[in-house]
């Protein structure tokens, strides 16, 4: 089996929608447009994403769309709207959406470390 080189993908996140942004992205950091493409084996390449902060949202999602983590603690379920995360960090945006569109096994870590922001 040979492995083939991981190539650099510059994307420019301007104007595109975000779920097609990280539908692009999640499929080339798993590999699966190269013809030797296996699930077992690591053939991705990496993505640099530029613009972030430019990404287009439609509908009412910058204020429906509600990011979620628990504290552990009980009744700590903390919410915040994408608008809010937008301001403070728009790219944990599109690490977010990625991310369960990754394979939840231990290729995940790895992908994901290959996916960079200008």
């Amino acid at each position: 089996m040979t492995i083939t080189e991981k190539k650099i993908h510059e994307i420019d996140a301007a104007g595109v929608p975000f779920g097609r942004l990280a539908t692009k992205i999640a499929t080339l950091l798993i590999g699966k447009g190269k013809a030797s493409y296996l699930p077992h084996l690591d053939n991705g390449d990496e993505v640099v994403v530029s613009n972030v902060a430019l990404i287009k949202v439609t509908g009412q999602k910058m204020d429906q769309k509600l990011y979620r983590h628990h504290t552990m603690y009980p009744g700590h379920l903390r919410e915040k709207q994408m608008k809010d995360v937008m301001a403070e960090d728009p790219k944990q945006v599109i690490i977010h959406a990625v991310m369960g569109m990754l394979p939840k096994n231990k290729h995940r870590a790895i992908y994901i470390k290959r996916l960079t922001f200008k």
